[in-house]
């Protein structure tokens, strides 16, 4: 069994945690970071590294703290990751800050920090991209830049530094977390919002964090070994459906 480690930004919550639960379930080592204090529903055998990954120093810090654990990392999944509901005109620089900082910094700074060591044993980068930064979502106009971001890099990445490092990114749809709940919360008439929503998915379902985990874990494996700079999509069928047909879910 692989023994390096694995490194999930973000893996308190939501996706990062069903990733995290995941790579802790297939009996690999697992790291993973966020801004506050270690959260006490995390699993004993993960490490938690408190960080703020828009900054070049935490990210180093991460791996740095992966590598002494494990002796390698093997694996970085870039998960961390925040939005704000506004078009162009309504963003200010804060908001450019934060979201730009997570989305897209961060995941740079992790990238490229773990990049040299990858280099010499090999690895493999999976990116949290989204349906958002190919297909945008209106009011969401950082969000979505930052997420396109994430695919150019990844491709990037591919390009780059194969064939010692593949880097993929999964590209999620509506997936049930609490920042998806929230979303609907917003709405005037949140039952309408999620039902119609929800018609639009020919899987007639929305997704599920271990819908993405189970992707990303896949990714990382040596059954995806010829799988390199690809945006997977992941989103039960809604970027494929036209939004004039019959809803018949």
């Amino acid at each position: 069994m692989d023994q390096s480690a694995v490194i999930v930004t973000g893996g308190s919550r939501g996706i990062g945690l069903a990733i995290v639960e995941k790579f802790v379930a297939l009996g690999r080592q697992v790291v993973t970071c966020g801004r506050g204090a270690r959260p006490g529903h995390l699993d004993g055998s993960v490490e938690w590294v408190q960080a703020d990954v828009s900054r070049a120093a935490d990210a180093r810090y991460i791996v740095e703290r992966a590598e002494q654990r494990c002796g390698r990392v093997g694996v970085l999944v870039n998960n961390a990751g925040v939005q704000v509901e506004k078009t162009v005109l309504e963003s200010t620089d804060a908001d450019w800050d934060e979201v730009m900082g997570i989305n897209a910094r961060g995941t740079f700074n992790l990238c490229r920090a773990v990049l040299p060591g990858m280099l010499e044993q090999g690895g493999s980068i999976i990116n949290l991209g989204s349906i958002s930064g190919q297909t945008a979502d209106p009011s969401m106009a950082i969000y979505n830049a930052s997420k396109a971001f994430v695919h150019g890099l990844t491709r990037s990445i591919a390009v780059d530094h194969g064939p010692q490092v593949r880097c993929n990114a999964v590209c999620p749809g509506w997936i049930m977390t609490a920042m998806a709940e929230d979303a609907f919360a917003m709405a005037a008439d949140p039952a309408s919002a999620k039902a119609d929503a929800l018609a639009r998915h020919p899987a007639g379902r929305f997704g599920q964090p271990e819908d993405i985990a189970e992707t990303v874990a896949w990714l990382a494996c040596d059954a995806a070994r010829f799988i390199t700079g690809q945006c997977i999509v992941v989103d039960g069928g809604l970027t494929s459906a036209s939004p004039l047909q019959p809803r018949f879910f």
